[in-house]
């Protein structure tokens, strides 16, 4: 399976073992801020789907962590799960201090550039909660563009999905 490394981060696939911290973060309070709360079970399906999206498509989101200390920062990466409208990368860092470290960015460009590159794909959008001003920011540092005639997944029916396209590198057709 793919590992990616950047200066201060290796960005790998998540395995079982992960699922203790995986836990641990989505009990925590910056979960609840942006996910709600949500019980334990549901909490494992979601860690569950990110260990299968690597089984069925052979690619998934990573957990980013220090190559320092091993520290998971970070899920993110591709995904495209069936019937999502088109493949995705998404990003979500797990600890308040990590803001504003530039662990995202850093990230978030090895995973852009291992989806086109990689991956071969020809496009990638980041579906982004309209009031998520850090994520959108984000994704214009990315060179993401607001795509307002693109179809945004309907999995939060009370939220405004907005969808920011990546900008395509030259020699991917």
């Amino acid at each position: 399976m793919t590992v990616l490394v950047t200066d201060r981060l290796v960005l790998r696939p998540p395995v079982p073992g992960d699922a203790e911290a995986f836990l641990a973060y989505s009990a925590s309070p910056r979960w609840v801020r942006e996910r709600g709360e949500q019980p334990l079970w549901q909490r494992w399906n979601y860690f569950a789907t990110l260990l299968g999206h690597w089984q069925l498509r052979g690619w998934g989101r990573f957990l980013a962590t220090e190559r320092a200390t091993g520290r998971i920062v970070a899920h993110l990466g591709p995904l495209c799960p069936d019937g999502w409208p088109e493949p995705e990368i998404a990003w979500h860092l797990w600890h308040n201090a990590d803001e504003g470290q530039g662990y995202a960015f850093e990230a978030a460009r090895a995973a852009v550039d291992h989806a086109f590159h990689g991956l071969h794909w020809s496009t990638a959008v980041s579906y982004i909660a309209e009031g998520n001003t850090r994520s959108r920011r984000l994704a214009e540092r990315l060179g993401a563009v607001l795509d307002t005639t693109a179809t945004a997944p309907a999995y939060a029916p009370d939220e405004r999905i907005t969808v920011w396209r990546h900008p395509r590198p030259r020699g991917v057709a």
